[in-house]
């Protein structure tokens, strides 16, 4: 595992580390929990159910990243930024969401360093959050199904608030809802979609390597530092006391 990352992207940004944090908010897909192969079978099953070919499951992985009315529309378009037709999507949307709901936990799992990194920053005081675009229905019961439903103090899904990452409002709402200021936050993620909520909010930002991010480099992500694991992230902050 390369560790030179972090100290790279630190240097750039001219981060001084450790970073004095309060809360620590973490996005849900790609960063927590590696939803793709459940994301890609319910996609896959709304092909099948439409008469259309299936795709692969690195193919329907590149579709990750903005929410799941985007992955339906990508994987009925073939493309990043397409629209279906509109007749189509309509009736895709609602049997790729009944896919999802029976098949949501099947292959998921929290990544390698998830629960251990929850569970330092759990023991170092952190306050913590899980702020994800994914659709409450489907977010509170895989956080149930993989055991890190009880660990986060809020969960703010892709529907509770009014507007959704990459728009600052959820950043902001954790941050008052700890008593917190932006630059005493830090947000984790996998995709540009966090890393310009991050910015726009005035939180800090590390992402993760291993999500998805839409295909492309997280390397090229506005961040403060790229972290190989949770456990790797808690190397580079100190607990506000």
């Amino acid at each position: 595992m390369n560790h030179s990352s972090s100290s790279h992207t630190a240097s750039a940004n001219k981060t001084a580390f450790p970073i004095a944090i309060k809360v620590i908010m973490i996005d849900l897909d790609g960063t927590l929990l590696d939803t793709a192969e459940d994301l890609a079978l319910a996609a896959n099953l709304m092909l099948k159910d439409l008469g259309m070919p299936e795709q692969s499951t690195a193919t329907i992985r590149s579709y990750i990243g903005k929410g799941i009315q985007k992955l339906v529309k990508r994987t009925l378009t073939g493309q990043l930024d397409a629209e279906p037709d509109a007749a189509l999507f309509a009736k895709a949307l609602p049997i790729y969401e009944q896919h999802y709901a029976n098949n949501l936990s099947i292959n998921t799992r929290p990544y390698a360093g998830v629960v251990e990194g929850i569970q330092l920053m759990q023991q170092a005081g952190y306050k913590l959050a899980c702020i994800t675009n994914k659709a409450e229905a489907f977010t509170l019961p895989l956080l149930h199904a993989t055991g890190l439903f009880n660990k986060f103090e809020i969960v703010l899904s892709g529907d509770s608030l009014p507007k959704k990452k990459p728009d600052p409002m959820p950043l902001t709402h954790i941050c008052k809802y700890f008593d917190a200021q932006p630059h005493e936050a830090l947000l984790i993620g996998d995709s540009l979609n966090d890393a310009i909520a991050g910015r726009a909010a005035g939180c800090h930002v590390f992402c993760v390597p291993y999500g998805y991010n839409e295909g492309r480099d997280v390397y090229e992500l506005d961040c403060d530092a790229i972290v190989d694991t949770l456990v790797d992230a808690t190397k580079l902050i100190k607990s506000i006391a």
